[in-house]
């Protein structure tokens, strides 16, 4: 694996100005706050990014990004301002630690598997990112969501899973089961650790998610009593929300018609739970 270059969307504004005043602009006629956020969790830094409409001083609602399997970078960074848009503070975080990403698919598998196999550092370091945007005093900390693509779809799993005193989270073409490239988690289902409410949007055609996997997931949750919903959208494959994607014989094509169901799905969801 060659040296990892860094796609974190924060680095271009992490200037003493930014980090001491932070910096408004005006997207879609509101003021957006933007700020590169340092947190630590089990010894390692961590480097997300925040985005708020700062028009008011009000405590709203939160919601933390869980990324893709290529790290923090500009499409979860957009998915904050476009929450910020909503009236959310948004929090984009970091599980791989020093805003490391990565650029090709080998490199993504060399700092994802580890945390695919080891559910419990996972939880740790996304429960951080939890804790840490609850410290905002823009925050309601009694409100507080998530949303994942891919990886971060599981990544928020696991998070409910956690037992994290969130009020409900949204997997968009998440991994839902427990092996991945022959690859094992060292989990058990832990389903009746969950408060929350959840949200799985997933494509009919993901190749990454057999039949057998979503049989199981719904099995383990609703007999956890979970507040649960599943949305599967046909002719869909996997990362369907990413419009730079475009691989038919990998199965990770956009479909823009599915992607507008998934969000106005999760729009629904969280002014249905917060």
């Amino acid at each position: 694996m060659g040296p990892l270059k860094n796609r974190y969307c924060g680095k271009n504004i992490q200037t003493p100005t930014f980090l001491e005043k932070g910096i408004n602009f005006l997207i879609q006629g509101e003021n957006m706050h933007q700020e590169a956020v340092s947190y630590q969790v089990g010894g390692f830094k961590m480097k997300g990014y925040l985005a708020y409409d700062n028009a008011s001083a009000a405590k709203r609602p939160a919601i933390v990004i869980a990324h893709a399997w290529k790290g923090l970078g500009e499409f979860e960074c957009e998915k904050a301002r476009q929450l910020a848009n909503l009236g959310y503070v948004a929090f984009a975080a970091d599980v791989f630690g020093g805003g490391k990403t990565a650029e090709s698919d080998e490199e993504a598998g060399a700092l994802m598997l580890p945390l695919f196999i080891d559910r419990k550092t996972l939880r740790e370091r996304i429960r951080a990112a939890v804790e840490a945007v609850k410290q905002y005093a823009v925050v309601d900390p009694d409100k507080v969501g998530a949303i994942g693509f891919c990886f971060g779809g599981l990544t928020v799993i696991e998070l409910l899973r956690s037992g994290a005193d969130i009020v409900g989270a949204v997997s968009f073409h998440g991994v839902l089961g427990d092996t991945l490239g022959g690859n094992k988690a060292h989990i058990e289902p832990l389903a009746k650790e969950i408060k929350g409410a959840l949200l799985i949007l997933h494509g009919y055609e993901d190749p990454l998610v057999p039949p057998g996997h979503i049989v199981a997931i719904q099995k383990e949750l609703n007999d956890a009593n979970v507040d649960w919903q599943m949305d599967i959208y046909g002719h869909t494959s996997h990362a369907f929300t990413n419009p730079a994607l475009k691989d038919y014989e990998q199965g990770l094509v956009y479909n823009e018609k599915s992607s507008q169901r998934a969000w106005r799905s999760m729009r629904n969801f969280f002014e249905e739970i917060f």
